[in-house]
């Protein structure tokens, strides 16, 4: 076993995290037991954040006392994987689908530092009073204005970094990927500095995560 970043460890071909409510799985993952400390199997074919450190990530920002900001969290895997490295932060989960709501809500039962709110992340004044102290934003939204969306939520919350995945058929069915991933990562360059780009393939086709750094951080 290997530690790769805070609260990530390298188990043999896998990648995993300390288990924070030991015996809960989220999803299909596999437990494992090192020396009496319960760890999850991370997939990164069902996690885009863990795609990317089985791509080479190098820069992660995410610490024990982090608190994130999780815009599309669907049902909560990758959530479920960052509550246990953030374990004394805040997990912010927004999510538009009330059904994905309904398979998260049972998570942040167990896992107790999700929040989940119920919400349309184009319209982060509808939750800013429900969120503190943002750290970080994680975005991984289908919609074609992804850029748009991150830029707003950072203007309300102000975060150190930020991670979006791109997914490129979202925002555009006929152009090349590569020509909307160019358009995108020159839109986030007004607000941030790009500190890596990393395609997902083969874990998920014609998208990217880009790993971001604010330039206007608010000084508190």
């Amino acid at each position: 076993m290997k530690k790769i970043f805070t609260g990530v460890y390298r188990i043999g071909k896998n990648i995993a995290t300390i288990n924070n409510v030991r015996g809960f799985r989220v999803y299909d993952e596999g437990l494992v037991n090192v020396k009496d400390v319960e760890y999850r199997t991370w997939s990164p074919y069902r996690s885009k954040l863990a795609a990317a450190i089985h791509k080479g990530l190098k820069k992660f920002p995410f610490k024990e006392n982090s608190n994130v900001l999780y815009l599309g969290a669907s049902s909560g895997t990758t959530a479920s994987h960052i509550t246990d490295i953030c374990f004394n932060g805040d997990i912010y989960c927004v999510e538009i689908s009330k059904r994905m709501m309904r398979e998260l809500i049972p998570v942040a039962e167990k896992k107790e530092n999700i929040i989940p709110i119920l919400a349309d992340a184009n319209h982060p004044e509808v939750y800013i009073h429900k969120v503190t102290n943002v750290n970080i934003i994680y975005q991984d939204v289908a919609q074609p204005n992804q850029a748009d969306i991150l830029e707003r939520n950072s203007e309300f919350f102000h975060p150190e970094n930020a991670i979006i995945a791109i997914k490129a058929r979202s925002i555009n069915t006929i152009e090349s990927p590569k020509k909307v991933f160019k358009k995108e990562i020159n839109r986030l360059k007004e607000r941030f500095h790009i500190l890596e780009t990393i395609d997902l393939k083969p874990y998920d086709k014609d998208h990217i995560l880009v790993n971001l750094k604010s330039k206007n951080k608010i000084k508190k």
